[in-house]
């Protein structure tokens, strides 16, 4: 339903049906899909009448419902923010007012970083004039030289320039504001560390997303089934864990695995029911998706960024060349980097120092627009 939500087609079809852990093979989710579309339709269905349906009437289902009805939107300017993820069911609504209204994208291409669900930069294809913004009033000209280090890597013609009068710094934090994770487990092993030393710790988005992980956990520790999508084809927690040290498909889950086997679901669950508003926090954890578009004065990297896998070639001493950086995780890598104001402790992305890829551009190097307006 959610993948549905997320297009801008007007009917429920197999292809918006997700593939599942355990039902990669084409046949098997053929199968899937053709059990699952007509709930699907029935869901949908429901959902017409929220006052009134037994399914639970979420943000993306009444856009969507809105999107069908082919809305105008009666402005003279329409300006749409965070251009270089937007959903196709966005981009539909945004386009159908150039008729009658002028519009705007504003966004960073080089921050593309949801194209998992379905997100893509529609900048790249609108035809209006761009303006670039390359300076970042953020922060100074050494993180700025850190970001391109990562534009680069992305292959992203942008380069950006920092304020001369913001001292940025890089270097070890023993008291970040922020710590920036890699993914929800990850965030979740932060979690618990910092409250193990003593910090009162926020988590950006809170930690809903981690007690269902918790619970599911439970259940199947303790024999029974979960109906969390992520784990609801494994019949017991013994299946879990082998699925993931063994199937290269579950090498994602092997960190949940983990930190469940090392702290156990009822630490686990303690931890979220300690987290505080950020207000109140001394330290702010998040993962780098969430964590676009916010700012802190001290950041540091959590070590969940793992490098990429050696190839097979061997380097003039012997050792293993690492392997090629994905483009996605160093956009990734590029939003985390430039959420700092003041000092950042690369931490857990310092492998890229040892990395072919990481050479600093030369300090002079000739720098492109930033984003786009």
């Amino acid at each position: 339903m959610a993948r549905f939500c997320h297009t801008a087609d007007p009917t429920i079809t197999r292809h918006h049906v997700p593939h599942l852990r355990g039902l990669e093979d084409s046949t098997l989710h053929a199968q899937l899909a053709d059990h699952i579309v007509p709930f699907a339709r029935k869901v949908w269905a429901d959902l017409q009448h929220p006052d009134e349906g037994a399914v639970r009437f979420d943000h993306d289902q009444y856009l969507k419902i809105w999107a069908l009805t082919s809305p105008k939107i009666d402005t003279d300017f329409l300006l749409l923010d965070e251009a270089q993820d937007t959903n196709p069911v966005v981009e539909q609504i945004f386009l159908d007012q150039r008729g009658h209204a002028q519009l705007v994208m504003v966004g960073d291409s080089a921050q593309a970083i949801y194209h998992w669900r379905g997100a893509k930069d529609i900048m790249t294809g609108f035809d209006g004039t761009q303006l670039a913004l390359s300076q970042s009033f953020r922060f100074g000209p050494r993180l700025a030289e850190e970001a391109n280090r990562w534009l680069t890597i992305a292959e992203v013609p942008i380069r950006l320039t920092g304020t001369e009068s913001v001292p940025t710094e890089l270097g070890p934090l023993d008291r970040p504001d922020a710590v920036l994770c890699r993914t929800n487990v990850g965030a979740m092993a932060q979690v618990m560390e910092l409250l193990a030393t003593g910090y009162r710790v926020a988590l950006v988005g809170g930690g809903g997303s981690l007690r269902a992980l918790a619970l599911a956990a439970h259940d199947l520790k303790e024999g029974r089934r979960t109906t969390h999508p992520e784990l609801i084809l494994f019949p017991s927690w013994g299946e879990l864990q082998d699925y993931a040290a063994h199937d290269p498909a579950g090498r994602d889950l092997q960190p949940l695995v983990d930190l469940v086997d090392t702290h156990g679901t009822d630490a686990i669950l303690s931890a979220v029911a300690q987290l505080v508003p950020e207000q109140q926090a001394g330290v702010t954890v998040s993962t780098a998706h969430k964590a676009k578009g916010r700012e802190w004065p001290r950041v540091k990297i959590a070590d969940d960024f793992t490098p990429p896998k050696d190839s097979d070639q061997m380097d003039d001493t012997g050792r293993a060349v690492p392997g090629p950086i994905d483009d996605g995780e160093a956009r990734l890598a590029y939003v985390a980097v430039t959420r700092t104001r003041h000092r950042l402790d690369i931490g857990g992305l310092s492998w890229i120092d040892d990395h072919p890829a990481g050479t600093l551009p030369p300090s002079g190097s000739p720098r492109a627009g930033g984003g786009h307006l």
